[in-house]
């Protein structure tokens, strides 16, 4: 019970695929990935538009909603319920397909079930959990995080590309690599979480480990 009450308040697990992985699909992830990406780029509010002779593309705050929660926890110190489950959707969505992607598995991401990726949070209360003015500056006090996740990203991504050769060779992804990868998402959510995600005022762990 103590454990339970001391872990950090997001939860992020993906199942090893303890079997041999597609290699076709391995071998063409990056153009595989493509009709799920559009969906999701349909729900987060990207566009592509065409101005002054160029394609130009815009992303809008990946489809969260942020600025929202900030205005409801500063003045009325409450959490609506839906707007938290439309961020864990689709949090939930996004991670599914960066799973895919980075090649950690090779069933095509769902739009709505679990599948083999397994995130929690935990619904906060607002008025005894969150203080109403840290979501001001958590953005902020998040930046040692950002540093480091912004080194990490490129390490994950050399890992995926050896995994990548690895998985064509062999059929199976290097448990260590896997690790280490899942590591490094699950340290992203938890400073999302954190700091966009407004569902905890607990600073977010330097570490890889659940």
């Amino acid at each position: 019970m103590a454990e339970a009450s001391t872990a950090y308040p997001v939860s992020l697990s993906i199942d090893y695929p303890d079997r041999k992985l597609n290699r076709l699909t391995t071998f063409f992830r990056a153009f595989t990935v493509i009709p799920i990406a559009i969906i999701l780029g349909l729900i987060s509010g990207a566009a592509l538009s065409w101005a002054e002779g160029d394609w130009s593309y815009q992303y809008a705050a990946i489809g969260l909603v942020v600025l929202p929660t900030v205005l409801m926890l500063l003045f009325r110190q409450k959490y609506p319920r839906w707007w938290f489950d439309w961020n864990l959707a689709l949090i939930r969505f996004i991670t599914r397909i960066d799973a895919y992607l980075m090649l950690l598995r090779d069933e095509y991401p769902s739009t709505d079930e679990e599948q083999a990726v397994h995130l929690d949070i935990p619904y906060p209360n607002a008025k005894e959990e969150l203080n109403r003015w840290l979501p001001l500056v958590k953005w902020l006090l998040a930046i040692p995080h950002y540093i480091i996740l912004c080194f990490l990203g490129i390490a994950a991504w050399v890992v995926v590309i050896i995994a990548w050769f690895a998985i064509l060779f062999t059929g199976r992804y290097p448990k260590d690599m896997f690790d280490f990868v899942v590591g490094v998402f699950r340290w992203s959510l938890r400073v999302t979480a954190y700091a966009f995600l407004l569902t905890t005022d607990r600073y977010p762990p330097f570490s890889f480990s659940d």
